[in-house]
């Protein structure tokens, strides 16, 4: 690939390519903006099947990460990191201490956390060379598991989609398809099933449905059937690139709402769903609710006041809709110029972040 060409293009600020010998370590670091501050972005490691591709994902990410630390109203940055290597065998103490120390030496534009192939674990282990890493163990000041903190906040999210489609932000009675049944899904059902949703659910692993059908008195259906349900809302909590031309026509319901990234196929599905009428709850929006958890370690944890931001999902759907409204432009590009014109307005009064005395890690130990 043209890298610079590719940075060039979505205004990338800097790529590190990292290797270390000894502990087999070959990581990319992508920073894509840190006008608001510091960039934040999870650890990925996979077995990609090129450097080429592993440089790729490691920008896409990052310039995710930058829309959804501005639209969750994170004084953060987009970043990220990828490893290339199995997550299974190729792990080790020197290889998460080789990377805490090219993260260190970033001297604060760039904070990590724990993504798919990562654990917390791997994250102290980062923490033993550097303070710019979060998602560590309590024992370090850590937020602890963020599936219960993200599930929350689809709750709110969707609370506000439903009241854009139906007038009431009451889901009482309102019937909620939940595709997928992961940590953050079990936790988004609980706090359906307390307000009197009633649950259509699928996912392929039979335990993760008998636990809701059993706690939460839903209705068990098979994935092939979940997109064709009579439902008033859609939770996609599983894979990517579900809304797509395949199960559109089968949709019946009136919002889609869920804890699933990149669900969406292609922008052209975010222009068809809107033509449709139906209530689309961007996915990097909805579900922030990890992010702003984590973030939250930045200062010192405090769970009160994580909330009290993850809350605040709850009123950014609602300004997306009403931008969505207003422009006549589907959700998914509403959640974009929201987050854009949040970077512009910070752009006009500051420039690259750097790293001085005042900065908000110094005080970590």
């Amino acid at each position: 690939m043209e890298i610079f060409k590719y940075m060039g293009k979505y205004d990338y600020e800097q790529v590190v390519i990292c290797q270390d010998k000894t502990s087999g370590l070959k990581a990319i670091i992508a920073i894509h903006d840190t006008t608001l501050g510091p960039a934040l972005g999870g650890t990925r490691m996979w077995t990609y099947e090129s450097e080429e591709a592993a440089i790729e994902d490691a920008l896409r990410l990052a310039r995710g990460m930058t829309y959804k630390n501005a639209a969750a109203g994170l004084n953060l940055g987009g970043g990220k990191t990828v490893i290339m290597g199995d997550p299974f065998k190729d792990k080790n103490e020197e290889m998460f201490r080789a990377l805490g120390r090219f993260i260190q030496g970033l001297n604060g534009r760039y904070i990590t956390a724990e993504d798919v192939g990562t654990t917390v674990a791997d994250m102290d282990l980062i923490h033993e060379e550097t303070n710019y890493v979060t998602g560590i163990s309590p024992a370090f000041g850590s937020s602890g598991n963020p599936s219960p903190v993200t599930a929350y906040g689809v709750y709110v999210g969707m609370k506000a989609a439903a009241k854009a489609a139906f007038g009431t932000d009451s889901l009482e009675g309102k019937r909620i398809s939940v595709q997928g049944l992961g940590n953050v899904a079990y936790s988004l059902c609980k706090h359906l099933h307390e307000e009197g949703a009633k649950l259509i659910v699928t996912d392929i692993n039979e335990n993760a449905v008998k636990r809701v059908v059993d706690e939460f008195d839903a209705v068990a259906v098979s994935p092939e059937e979940i997109y064709a349900q009579d439902v008033d809302i859609f939770a996609p909590c599983a894979l990517g690139a579900i809304i797509n031309d395949e199960t559109i026509p089968q949709l019946k319901a009136k919002v889609i709402a869920g804890s699933a990234n990149n669900q969406l196929k292609d922008s052209k599905h975010g222009e068809i769903i809107h033509e449709k009428g139906i209530i689309y709850a961007p996915d990097y929006v909805i579900n922030s609710g990890g992010v702003i958890n984590v973030a939250d370690e930045l200062y010192g944890y405090n769970y009160d006041r994580a909330m009290k931001k993850v809350e605040g999902i709850y009123d950014s759907i609602t300004k997306i809709v009403e931008i969505s409204e207003r422009d006549n432009i589907p959700t998914y590009l509403a959640a974009n110029r929201m987050a854009e014109d949040r970077i512009e307005r910070m752009a006009k009064s500051r420039g690259t972040f750097l790293k001085n005395e005042k900065n908000i890690l110094s005080q970590r130990g």
